[in-house]
């Protein structure tokens, strides 16, 4: 009964996987966890949130594409030349803190701020995707071990 229960909590895993990659202050671990201890598969449950999550990341760095001259004039009141000043910066090392995108709190910002940066979308997706894989993957083995460690 409680793998039937685990089961149906895909489409919820996926949703809360999402919001929390968008700027909204949200956790997903949790439920990842509980569904593997539950049960679930545990690829399939990574697979789920993990997917979840990067399409909440593309959301957010689409709104550094398209926003990004209205956050960086308007929100951020930044001048033309510091904004190439930043982009040439980001240019040489800061798409690869895309890996960090995992990250709490800073996460989210960081894929902001590529999409403002213009990464393009395969370098974006190879570290965001690799970074969120990674994580989901880390979380769900240590509840499974831990689980195993408990019983």
């Amino acid at each position: 009964m409680e793998t039937v229960l685990a089961g149906e909590a895909y489409l919820p895993l996926f949703i809360i996987s999402f919001l929390a990659a968008t700027l909204i202050p949200l956790g997903s671990e949790w439920l990842l966890a509980s569904m593997v201890i539950s049960g679930t598969s545990l690829p399939a449950t990574v697979t789920v949130a993990s997917a979840g999550n990067y399409l909440g990341a593309v959301t957010t760095w689409l709104i550094g594409l398209f926003g990004g001259a209205f956050l960086i004039r308007r929100v951020l009141k930044i001048d033309e030349a510091k904004e190439e000043k930043a982009k040439r910066a980001y240019s040489q090392y800061g798409s690869w803190s895309l890996l960090l995108s995992w990250l709490p709190i800073v996460g989210d910002p960081l894929c902001l701020v590529g999409g403002m940066m213009r990464v393009g979308f395969a370098r974006f997706t190879l570290f965001v995707l690799t970074g969120k894989l990674l994580r989901y993957s880390a979380v769900a083995w240590l509840a499974k071990t831990g689980e195993a460690f408990i019983n």
